[in-house]
C-alpha cells in the first residue's frame, strides 16, 4: 500500500461525498450516539479491502473502533462477516459508501484474479494487470489484483517503457522506436525496463535482430504463431501474450509458453461482490 496515495484518494473521496456535512445524519442522530455495525458478506469470493477500509475508519474518525475477522486475501461465503466496527453512529455512517464502494470493487477485482490464477497453475505464465483501470482508482485497482494472486504491469507512463504498435509507426519502425528509447534513456539518465509490441513473426524477427529491449509483447497472436515466437525468442528475453484472452481460452495461451499474460479485463470489467455495512441493534 501506497501510503501517500491512499490518504490522498480518502481524503478526496470523502470531499466528494461529504461536501459541508452529512446532513442526513446530523438530522436524524442524536449527538453522542454511539453505535455498532459489521460489514457482511452476501457473496462467495476473495475478500480485499480490508486494510483500506481500516484507513478510511479511521481518516473519518480516529476513535473508532474495528475488529477484523477475516483480511485481504482470504476466501469468503454469504453469511461471513469480515468486520465489527463501533464509535460514534454518525462517523460509521459517514464512512459507510467509500467503505463498501472500495471494498465490493477490490473484492471483485481479487476474486477474477484468484480464478485466472487458479486457471494457470501448472504452467509458468502468470496474470498481469494493464492501465486500463478507472480513473482515479487505479492504486487501489491494482492493489486488489495483487490480493488476488495477479502481477502488477506499469503503474503508469513514467515507470517503465513500452514501445506499442503505435509509437512504432510514429518513429518509422521498430528498429528506430528502439534506437530513439535508448538514445532517450541515456540522454536523460533514466534507467527504465524497455517493452515492445509486436504484431506478428516478421515484427518479432525485427526486434530479435535489433535487440536492446527486456520484454517482447506479443499481441493478438494465434497460438501456432504464439507457440513459435516463444521458440524463436528462445528465453532471450521475457514474453508477454495480450490480445483476445479470455477466462475461455486463458489456460491455451500460457500452454504456449509465455511467461505474462496481460488481461485488461482483471479492471475494465468486472463485477462487483455484493458486501453491506449493517448497524447491529443491541
Amino acid at each position: 500500500m501506497d501510503t501517500e496515495l491512499i490518504h490522498q484518494f480518502i481524503k478526496n473521496a470523502l470531499a466528494e461525498d461529504v461536501g459541508d456535512g452529512d446532513h442526513t445524519s446530523l438530522a436524524t442522530i442524536p449527538g453522542n450516539t454511539n453505535g455498532k455495525a459489521k460489514l457482511l458478506v452476501k457473496d462467495s469470493g476473495i475478500l480485499a479491502g480490508v486494510e483500506l477500509a481500516l484507513e478510511i475508519f479511521k481518516q473519518v474518525d480516529s476513535t473508532l473502533k474495528v475488529d477484523v475477522f477475516l483480511h485481504d486475501g482470504d476466501t469468503i461465503k454469504p453469511g461471513d462477516t469480515a468486520f465489527d466496527v463501533e464509535g460514534d453512529a454518525k462517523s460509521i455512517l459517514t464512512a459507510e459508501r467509500l467503505v463498501l464502494n472500495c471494498m465490493q470493487r477490490m473484492s471483485g477485482i481479487a476474486t477474477k484474479t484468484h480464478r485466472i490464477v487458479e486457471l494457470l497453475k501448472g504452467t509458468k505464465a502468470q496474470v498481469l494487470d494493464t492501465r486500463k483501470t478507472t480513473p482515479g482508482l487505479r492504486c487501489l485497482e491494482k492493489w486488489a489484483v495483487k490480493i488476488g494472486g495477479g502481477v502488477n504491469h506499469r503503474f503508469g507512463l513514467y515507470d517503465m517503457i513500452l514501445i506499442k504498435d503505435n509509437h512504432v509507426d510514429y518513429s518509422g519502425g521498430i528498429k528506430q522506436a528502439i534506437e530513439n528509447t535508448k538514445q532517450y534513456l541515456q540522454k536523460n539518465h533514466k534507467q527504465l525496463a524497455i517493452e515492445i509490441e509486436v504484431r506478428n513473426l516478421e515484427e518479432l524477427e525485427q526486434v530479435l535482430q535489433t535487440g536492446g529491449v527486456d520484454r517482447i509483447l506479443l499481441d493478438n497472436f494465434g497460438f501456432d504463431n504464439l507457440r513459435e515466437a516463444v521458440k524463436r525468442v528462445d528465453g532471450r528475453f521475457i514474453t508477454e501474450a495480450s490480445g483476445g484472452i479470455t477466462i475461455d481460452n486463458i489456460r491455451q495461451y500460457a500452454e504456449c509458453g509465455v511467461d505474462f499474460i496481460s488481461v485488461g479485463a482483471l479492471t475494465h470489467s468486472v463485477k462487483s461482490l455484493d458486501l453491506s455495512l449493517k448497524a447491529v441493534k443491541e
